[in-house]
C-alpha cells in the first residue's frame, strides 16, 4: 500500500477541489444559460415554450397554469400550448400580447446580458406584459427594480438574441 505523504495528501485534496469545482462550474453555466438562443426559450420541454403553461392563463387566470398537449399552436419556431380552444383563439389573434417579453427567457438575465431560462412559475404581469425569471432568488432580485431591469433588458434583447 502506498504512503501518502502530507504534501502529495494535500495536492490531491486540492486536484479533487478543483475538478468537483470545475464540474460545479460547469453545471451551474448549463442551469444559467439557456441550452437554445433562438427567439422562444424551449428548453424545459424540447420544442415547447413556457415550459408547457399556458401564456395565455396567467392573464385571465392570474397562476401559471399547464397548457393541454392536445391544443396547441406553432408560433416563433416553438409549439405553444393552451388550456382551452378560447385561449388558443386569444394568442393566435394578439400572440405579442400574451408571449412572455424576451421570448420567455429570464428577463433579469436579459437585463444583464446574457440569456438564461425562464422559469414559468416565476412571472409577473408589468403594464400588461409577461415577464419570466429563472427562479425565487432572481425573482425577488427583479422585483427590487422592475422598471430599471426592463428599460436594460429592452436595450439588450436585440443584441442577445439570434
Amino acid at each position: 500500500m502506498m504512503k501518502l505523504s502530507r504534501r502529495r495528501l494535500i495536492f490531491s485534496a486540492l486536484g479533487v477541489a478543483v475538478a468537483v469545482a470545475g464540474g460545479a462550474g460547469g453545471y451551474w453555466y448549463w442551469l444559467t444559460h439557456a441550452a437554445n438562443t433562438g427567439r422562444v426559450f424551449t428548453g424545459l420541454v424540447q420544442g415547447v415554450a413556457v415550459g408547457g403553461f399556458d401564456p395565455v392563463a396567467y392573464f385571465r387566470e392570474g397562476k401559471a397554469v399547464e397548457g393541454s398537449p392536445a391544443i396547441t399552436l406553432d408560433y416563433e419556431g416553438a409549439t405553444w400550448r393552451f388550456t382551452s380552444e378560447d385561449n388558443r383563439d386569444a394568442f393566435k389573434a394578439d400572440p405579442e400580447r400574451y408571449a412572455p417579453a424576451y421570448g420567455g427567457y429570464c428577463s433579469w438575465a436579459t437585463s444583464q446580458g446574457y440569456l438564461a431560462k425562464g422559469d414559468p412559475h416565476n412571472w409577473d404581469i408589468v403594464d400588461g406584459r409577461l415577464y419570466l425569471n429563472y427562479d425565487d432568488r432572481i425573482q425577488e432580485r427583479w422585483r427590487k427594480d422592475i422598471p430599471g431591469f426592463i428599460a436594460k433588458a429592452d436595450s439588450e434583447w436585440p443584441r442577445i438574441v439570434k
